[in-house]
């Protein structure tokens, strides 16, 4: 069985280094994008089993970015967890009407994340 791949695009450096420690920490092989535009770039050429993203980022936020990915045949059906401070419920719905698999709040629990990702990968 390979590793279950993860880009997580967060334009915060501590954030990332969170999800990393949090994610390879259960086995998963951690990919790391700064911000919608970096994450779109690498997912030219590369595959993922699942995407986490911030909203808000510069260049492209993760709205732009699930839209973006939706558009495409390649990541139609990949899944997208929306990793954010947000909890207004206009953005959950914004981002479930364009695609967005799931919902996390920051400051997240690390076993819940997990929980979360081998839900949308199994």
């Amino acid at each position: 069985m390979t590793n279950t791949r993860i880009l997580t695009v967060d334009d915060s450096p501590s954030m990332r280094a969170l999800l990393n420690h949090a994610l390879s920490a259960q086995g998963f092989e951690v990919v790391q994008a700064e911000d919608g535009m970096a994450a779109l770039d690498w997912l030219n050429t590369n595959d993922v089993d699942v995407v986490i993203t911030d909203i808000n980022m510069p260049r492209l936020d993760g709205f732009g970015l699930i839209e973006r990915l939706r558009e495409g045949t390649r990541h139609r059906d990949r899944p997208i967890l929306v990793l954010t401070t947000e909890s207004s419920e206009d953005k959950k719905a914004r981002a479930r009407a364009i695609g967005a698999t799931g919902w996390i709040v920051k400051p997240f629990d690390p076993a819940k994340l997990v929980a979360a990702v081998r839900r949308v990968t199994h």
